[in-house]
C-alpha cells in the first residue's frame, strides 16, 4: 500500500471553516464512492488554523491521472468541489486551478 500526503488552505474564515467541517461530517454518498472506486483505501484530513493536511492510503489500482479522469466525468464530484472552493484556497507556489498540492517527506524515523 503506498501513502501520500497533501496539503490545502482553507479561506481564513472562522465561519467558513466551521461550515467545511460540518460538510466533512457528512460527506455525501457519491464523493465516498468516488474516493474508494479510485483505489483510495484510506484517507484523512487533519487542520490547524487554516491550513490542511490530507494522509491517503492507496491500493495498486490507484493513480492520480485515473482519479482525474474518474472526477471529471462525474457531475456529482464535479458538484462537490465547486462548493469546496468556497471554503478552499490555494496554498503559496499552487498552480492555477491547482487544490491539493503533494509535500515531500523530508524526514523520517524507523525504530
Amino acid at each position: 500500500m503506498k501513502r501520500y500526503y497533501l496539503t490545502l488552505d482553507l479561506i481564513p474564515n472562522d465561519k467558513l471553516i466551521a461550515e467545511y467541517e460540518e460538510m466533512h461530517r457528512k460527506v455525501w454518498p457519491e464523493i465516498i464512492e468516488s474516493i474508494t472506486s479510485a483505489g483510495i483505501e484510506n484517507l484523512e484530513i487533519y487542520r490547524t488554523g487554516n491550513r490542511l493536511f490530507m494522509i491517503m492510503e492507496v491500493n495498486d489500482e490507484f493513480s492520480f491521472d485515473r482519479k482525474s479522469a474518474m472526477d471529471a466525468g462525474n457531475d456529482k464530484v464535479q458538484e462537490w468541489e465547486t462548493l469546496m472552493w468556497k471554503y478552499q484556497q490555494a496554498v503559496p507556489g499552487a498552480k492555477p486551478g491547482e487544490k491539493w498540492i503533494m509535500m515531500d517527506k523530508i524526514f523520517e524515523l524507523k525504530a
